[in-house]
């Protein structure tokens, strides 16, 4: 014990008592084996009385872990203290991972476009969750169905940024470049985005700031020292799937519409050219140049009570692939209109599937177009028959068919990456510098390396199936055969006689063709649109109504 007190003496006063006490518990210790059994039990209640935190420690703890809470919500993102602008995004997704473009209330086997799309864009703070779809003025600019892929998509809507030129209407650009303060928002709650790369990197260039800002904050833009806008294409892709690409953003006016702004959409639709006639095919497909009244070669929806079904369709024409060495050689149907009825191209497509087997003729095109005397002209020898309603027959696979651009006014929209404009011709960037472009030219590269990786995995698997073909046809001949009379699509065995082919490797197989003109006739779009009036639409309406009068249902 002296030696102890000793060492105590030599160390620093806090050094000293630590060890001391250190010391003496020690040597407490070592007298236990003279204890008593009772003194030990009353000395293990003692220890364990003291690891036992008090009611009082336990409501610290509780403060402490709501402090924490509430400096959290105090600290979280305040979308009313930022400038919005107006824009519109382009890019490109593929259809066959989505339930289609349209973000849908009920739930789907597969996301859809727009929900992750808006998902990522206030994952990045760009736009407010809370507000939803409405509240950021969302519109596009052609819907796709489940399968349909796009190359060209556009929306538009108010995002937040970098800019602070507070709003005057009567000095608007006619590309928006004028940005508004945001109007009060709620503070949003993130939902979560898969695929989001971890760390601080992902939001390299988000330019986040959770402040308010203060009485001495300008909010406009210094003409000495111009800060660059966000870096809008860099953000979302470090977010969205690779099956979404933003390709380009262009500020647009306050006033712009991604749909009714469009000149013209642009469709393709990809097919093989194997036991097709080609040229009988072009020859149907330049009919549908003009305005016609497409009634009988699309899906009435009711739901819209569409009347006027006529259309006008700037270029129609069919054209090998560049660039493609398979055989047989794929083609393309590409189709410009200034509007489309709903699965207008697809059925287009089913017709000229049957054409291109021999099984129709190329007038057929004309008829299905005359919905009444006199609304189509016969071409030398050619006899129009008057088709008022649609006949039975299925349309074409949506997986060839990709939405391949929308064509806007060069006043209404400039596209950009981050930092530089894009001409239309070539897309090629030109020398004007927009902001801080040291980001934008390696997302640039990573955006287009990506797609030539995607784009060399998939001839691989192309080239795969098809030695795969190759070795089950030692065994398994090919069933297509020649009649004598030359006809084209005709099988033997099986008890099929004919294949029509649907697009995206589909086809139905027939023992025998009904020509379509013979086949039976759909109601009257009159008749159809009534009895959704009287019928489910009336009662949907009722049901709408009783439940604003009780306050209830979804916004």
């Amino acid at each position: 014990m002296l030696l102890v007190l000793y060492f105590c003496s030599r160390f620093k006063p806090i050094t000293r008592l630590r060890y001391c006490f250190h010391r003496t518990q020690i040597f407490k210790m070592s007298t236990y084996s003279n204890w008593s059994k009772e003194d030990l039990v009353d000395r293990i209640k003692q220890l364990e009385s003291e690891r036992v935190p008090s009611q009082s420690q336990k409501g610290t703890q509780r403060s402490l872990l709501s402090s924490s809470s509430a400096q959290a919500q105090q600290r979280a993102f305040h979308f009313a203290s930022h400038p919005r602008r107006k824009i519109a995004l382009k890019f490109c997704y593929s259809g066959w991972e989505y339930n289609g473009l349209a973000y849908q209330t009920s739930p789907t086997p597969l996301p859809t476009v727009e929900g992750v799309l808006f998902d990522a864009l206030a994952h990045a703070r760009l736009i407010d969750p809370k507000a939803g779809y409405e509240g950021c003025g969302w519109e596009k600019c052609g819907r796709t169905d489940r399968g349909v892929s796009a190359a060209g998509q556009v929306i538009s809507l108010w995002v937040r940024s970098a800019l602070g030129t507070v709003e005057n209407p009567g000095s608007r650009s006619p590309l928006g470049e004028d940005v508004s303060e945001s109007e009060p928002n709620e503070v949003p709650t993130h939902r979560s985005i898969q695929g989001t790369p971890s760390g601080d990197d992902a939001f390299g260039y988000l330019d986040l700031d959770d402040e308010e800002p203060t009485q001495t904050t300008s909010t406009s833009i210094s003409s000495t020292s111009p800060r660059p806008e966000l870096a809008y294409v860099t953000i979302l892709n470090r977010i969205l799937p690779q099956t979404i690409r933003i390709l380009a953003w262009s500020p647009v006016s306050p006033s712009f519409s991604a749909r009714f702004a469009c000149k013209f959409r642009h469709y393709k639709y990809f097919f093989s050219a194997e036991h097709l006639d080609i040229p009988n095919m072009q020859e149907a497909a330049s009919r549908l140049v003009g305005e016609h009244d497409f009634r009988n070669l699309c899906k009435v929806d009711a739901g819209k009570q569409i009347a006027i079904f006529t259309r006008k369709i700037l270029k129609a024409e069919i054209i090998s692939v560049d660039g493609d060495n398979t055989t047989p050689k794929m083609h393309v149907l590409n189709l410009v209109g200034t509007a489309f009825l709903y699965h207008q191209v697809r059925h287009i497509v089913a017709v000229l599937f049957l054409i291109g087997r021999g099984l129709e003729q190329p007038s057929l095109m004309t008829s299905l177009l005359n919905v009444h005397e006199g609304s189509e002209e016969a071409r030398d020898g050619e006899t129009l028959e008057v088709v008022d309603r649609k006949p039975e027959y299925q349309m074409a696979d949506g997986l060839p068919l990709v939405l391949w651009d929308c064509g806007y006014s060069e006043h209404d929209v400039v596209w950009r990456v981050d930092g530089h404009e894009v001409q239309p011709a070539g897309m090629q960037t030109t020398a004007v510098s927009i902001g801080d472009t040291s980001s934008s030219s390696e997302d640039g590269r990573g955006l287009y390396h990506l797609l030539h990786s995607l784009h060399a995995r998939s001839q691989i698997f192309t080239t795969l199936n098809r030695h795969f073909l190759e070795a089950a046809s030692i065994f398994f001949p090919p069933p297509w055969t020649n009649t004598v009379t030359g006809e084209i699509g005709v099988q033997t065995g099986g008890g099929v006689n004919y294949e029509v082919p649907l697009g995206g490797g589909t086809s139905r197989k027939l023992a025998q063709y009904v020509p379509l003109l013979k086949r039976v006739r759909l109601d009257s779009v009159e008749t159809i649109n009534e009895r959704w009036r009287l019928g489910k639409g009336f009662r949907r309406e009722n049901r709408r109504k009783a439940l604003e009068d009780t306050g209830e249902g979804d916004e």
